[in-house]
């Protein structure tokens, strides 16, 4: 088991390596103003990404509030309905 474990790891290591060297290759290419300019553009459209995804995890924990501040007002709407409303009359 262990042994599985460390090739399973050493494989992960290797692959992660080829791909680090197929980008550090990619950008060496580059000449160094470019590849500056490249590496900011990435960033800079990442970090707009970023910026998108916690719009929406922030819009969606807003939903989430909404929807238990309604549940919670439908319940007391309901309960308010059951107590008013007469309890039916037995026939004996």
């Amino acid at each position: 088991m262990q042994d599985t474990q460390e090739a399973f790891h050493c494989a992960a290591d290797a692959i992660r390596d080829g791909l680090r060297q197929i980008g550090d290759i990619s950008y060496a290419i580059l000449p160094k103003d470019l590849a500056h300019a490249l590496a900011d553009l990435k960033k800079s459209l990442l970090t707009s990404v970023r910026n998108v995804i916690d719009c929406d995890l922030a819009w969606i924990d807003d939903r989430v509030a909404g929807g238990d501040k309604l549940r919670q007002d439908w319940q007391e709407k309901c309960k308010q309905h059951t107590r008013n409303e007469a309890p039916p009359e037995t026939a004996a």
